[in-house]
C-alpha cells in the first residue's frame, strides 16, 4: 500500500520552527518519553548555557585583554574556566588565532566533533561529506563558497577536530573598534568566524 504522507505525525506539525519545537516538546511529554522538568532543563541549557554567544564572549575578552589572549592560546580550557565556561564536548579545546599572514579553519574529517559549549549545535554543512572532504583538499575554494576571499599571500591552516581535541578560531579584531568594551565587541563575533568559514562583522555593519 502506498505510504500516505498525510498520516505521518510530522505532517501535523506547524511550519514555523519555534512552533515545531513546541509541538515536538508537547508530543514527547504527552507520550511519557520526557519529563516536563527535564525538557525544560534541556531547552534552558541550549538557550542560556551553551551556544555561540559564549564563544563570542571568549573572543571578545581575547580581543580586549592581551593577557587573557595569551592564557587562552596557552591553555584554552583554563582560560575559559575563568569565565565560567565549560561542559561536555568542550573538553580539551585548543584556541588558534588568525593573523594577517594566516587564516585558520576547522573541520572534523571523521564525523562532526565540535565545541558545543562554545558554539552550540553544529550547523548541517559542518557535518556534510562535502565540507569534510573539501575543507582539507581545497580550503580556499570552500572559503570562497562562504563568501570569504583572503589576500593571496595569506596562508590557510586547516585543523582537524577529534573526540579528544576541538578547536576555536580567534578571528582578527576588526579595525575601527578601538575603545569598544567587551559587550560591543562580542556583537561582531559570528559563529562562522569562530570556525574559520567566516569573518567578524564590520563595526559599521547593520
Amino acid at each position: 500500500m502506498p505510504h500516505d504522507h498525510h498520516d505521518h505525525p510530522h505532517s501535523l506539525l506547524p511550519s514555523d520552527p519555534a512552533l515545531r519545537v513546541k509541538a515536538l516538546e508537547s508530543l514527547l511529554v504527552a507520550k511519557g518519553l520526557v519529563e516536563p522538568a527535564a525538557m525544560e532543563a534541556i531547552l534552558q541549557t541550549y538557550e542560556e548555557r551553551v551556544g555561540p554567544h559564549l564563544g563570542a564572549q571568549v573572543v571578545a575578552r581575547a580581543w580586549a585583554d592581551p593577557a587573557f589572549r595569551d592564557r587562552l592560546l596557552a591553555d584554552a580550557n583554563a582560560a575559559m574556566a575563568e569565565l565560567g565556561i565549560s561542559g561536555r564536548q568542550g573538553e580539551h579545546v585548543v584556541a588558534v588565532a588568525n593573523s594577517p599572514g594566516q587564516h585558520n579553519m576547522v573541520v572534523c574529517t571523521l564525523c562532526s566533533c565540535y565545541p558545543w559549549p562554545l558554539l552550540g549545535i553544529p550547523p548541517a554543512w559542518y557535518k556534510s561529506d562535502a565540507y569534510r572532504s573539501r575543507a582539507v583538499r581545497e580550503p580556499r575554494a570552500v572559503l570562497a563558497d562562504f563568501g570569504v576571499t583572503l589576500p593571496e599571500g595569506t596562508g590557510i591552516r586547516v585543523w582537524d577536530s577529534t573526540a579528544e581535541v576541538r578547536y576555536l578560531v580567534i578571528p582578527e579584531r576588526p579595525a575601527g573598534t578601538e575603545g569598544w568594551d567587551e559587550v560591543l565587541l562580542a556583537t561582531l563575533v559570528t559563529r562562522d568566524s569562530m570556525i574559520g568559514t567566516g569573518l567578524p562583522r564590520k563595526p559599521d555593519a547593520p
